[in-house]
């Protein structure tokens, strides 16, 4: 993979592939989804399409195959902050920017929309710990925790960055 190209998905059929990319067994490290997730990667792409602050981008490979996603939305009270919800590079397409890429184009986009902050979490388990360096390395700081969040033992990290 020579060139990075980030694709902004518009189509239903964008949304459907990045939603079986989210659900793949190449995607996340750590398949033991919550249906709650299971429920947003079924339906948030879909219904994000024509939202103006509601994105999601995705890296395709030669072959045309969904090798990284990310996605940003506003806050429900709509006043500028935004929620990083899932980044998630193939496991055989990491380490070659797609994820850095994939960042600076969440970032651009919430500039652009005079975004004033960029909240994110992920899981306090160890296999979390790559997208923990990944939040500290790009100026997000740990603002709190829950214990027990997604499961018995599973807390959720939340993490800010003021833009």
């Amino acid at each position: 993979m020579n060139e990075i190209n980030i694709v902004t998905m518009k189509t239903e059929r964008e949304a459907q592939r990045v939603s079986q990319f989210f659900l793949s067994e190449q995607s996340f490290d750590d398949q033991r989804h919550t249906p709650g997730e299971i429920e947003h990667f079924r339906n948030k792409p879909l219904e994000s399409l024509g939202l103006q602050t509601h994105q999601h981008w995705y890296v395709e490979n030669e072959e045309g195959e969904i090798v990284g996603a990310i996605s940003v939305t506003e806050n429900e009270h709509k006043t500028g902050g935004y929620l990083w919800d899932y980044i998630v590079v193939r496991k055989d397409y990491r380490k070659r920017g797609i994820a850095n890429r994939l960042y600076e184009t969440l970032l651009e986009f919430v500039k652009s929309q005079k975004g004033r902050y960029i909240l994110t979490y992920t899981c306090d388990l160890e296999e979390y710990s790559t997208i923990r360096r990944i939040f500290h390395e790009r100026g997000f700081e740990h603002i709190g925790s829950y214990p027990d969040y997604y499961y018995e033992g599973e807390g959720r990290m939340a993490f800010l960055k003021k833009l």
